[in-house]
């Protein structure tokens, strides 16, 4: 893209990604530098050299039986790296751990990553990290849902701590100004926020965060007037008017067209092009700036563009203040510390 040097990059895939953690590397200078993760981190060191064809073989098994899987891998991904950082605090236990805060609830794949924790440490004690398996289970989950291969660079150790008062999730039906500063403040930037929330071509939201555009929008007391009418109607079938307490609040799928099938595509900037996106803070995009509409265009326009752009952009995400070195640990089970007596190991 013209106005984004970083767009226009036509290097292979994996060196694209490499280039962005050598030491002191420029592509990605929003990001504290240096970001200390390595190529195939548990193969140079020698400390579980297959580390990632275990995970990969887990998640493997998991997706034959249950497609969910990949997008609820990613909004845990996404859960853990916007709050404090990709530390894997959202997997710890506790009456008031971030799995407690209300941005949280719904949250899955906690037992696939359990799963692969037990695998991992029956192969390799003490190896691996719960962080680094939850960026790699996710890259090999939306791999299998169709999303391009990425590169995911390794040696992140673990949290110690999981709070609720730290979880500052925004709404999903926030203004795309208001989600760009969310993005920003993690060191993000416009590009990787139209990459990112491409994710939402797979996967659910719940009811209450449309009903406003469906019925009410901006308080007019009329639907969002930006919505494709079939759209609208369609979704106004399972979503109905919230007028009492307690009333039910469905499920509903982020992209109908792939729905059930939970298949990754490129489909979602098509949606937004015509109207048909779900959130309205997807939708906005086709009318926030030139930025987000030129960046729309080109990864509706085909696949490739948007495929260097994942990868770029899940590799920036999965490196917001990593622990590496001596900092954190290397938790034997993902739900608790090693320092907690009360863990079941």
């Amino acid at each position: 893209m013209g106005s984004d040097p970083r767009f226009v990059m036509i290097l292979p895939l994996v060196a694209l990604a490499l280039s962005l953690f050598v030491a002191n590397a420029d592509a990605a200078v929003s990001l504290p530098q240096p970001v200390k993760l390595e190529w195939h981190y548990y193969k140079v060191y020698n400390t579980c050299h297959d580390a990632e064809a275990y995970i990969r073989h887990q998640v493997e098994l998991f997706y034959k039986h249950d497609k969910t899987i990949a997008p609820k891998l990613l909004r845990l991904l996404y859960s853990d790296c916007f709050v404090t950082g990709c530390d894997a605090s959202i997997l710890l236990d506790g009456p008031n751990s971030e799995k407690t805060a209300p941005q949280n609830w719904g949250l899955g794949a906690f037992v696939l990553i359990d799963k692969i924790k037990v695998v991992l440490e029956q192969r390799c004690p003490g190896a691996v990290s719960c962080s680094d398996i939850l960026n790699l289970a996710t890259r090999d989950a939306v791999h299998m849902a169709g999303a391009p291969s990425y590169p995911v660079f390794t040696g992140r150790r673990d949290g110690m701590t999981s709070t609720k008062e730290s979880v500052d999730l925004p709404s999903p039906s926030i203004s795309w100004k208001e989600s760009l500063a969310c993005f920003q403040s993690k060191g993000l930037d416009v590009q990787d926020m139209v990459t990112l929330l491409g994710a939402h071509t797979m996967g659910q939201t719940r009811c209450r965060y449309i009903v406003d555009r469906l019925y009410n929008y901006k308080n007019t007391g009329k639907p969002d007037p930006s919505m494709n009418t079939t759209l609208l109607n369609q979704l106004r079938k399972e979503c109905l008017p919230r007028t009492r307490k307690g009333q039910s609040d469905p499920l509903v799928y982020l992209n109908p067209e792939t729905g059930s099938s939970y298949r990754f595509s490129e489909s979602y900037y098509s949606r937004v092009k015509t109207h048909e996106a779900v959130l309205g803070v997807d939708q906005q995009l086709s009318n926030g700036d030139n930025n987000t509409l030129q960046i729309v265009d080109e990864f509706a326009a085909g696949f490739e563009d948007f495929r260097k752009a994942l990868a770029l952009s899940m590799s920036r995400m999965g490196s917001i203040n990593v622990l590496t070195g001596k900092q954190g640990e290397i938790r034997r089970n993902c739900r608790c510390t090693n320092a907690d007596t009360n863990c079941k190991r």
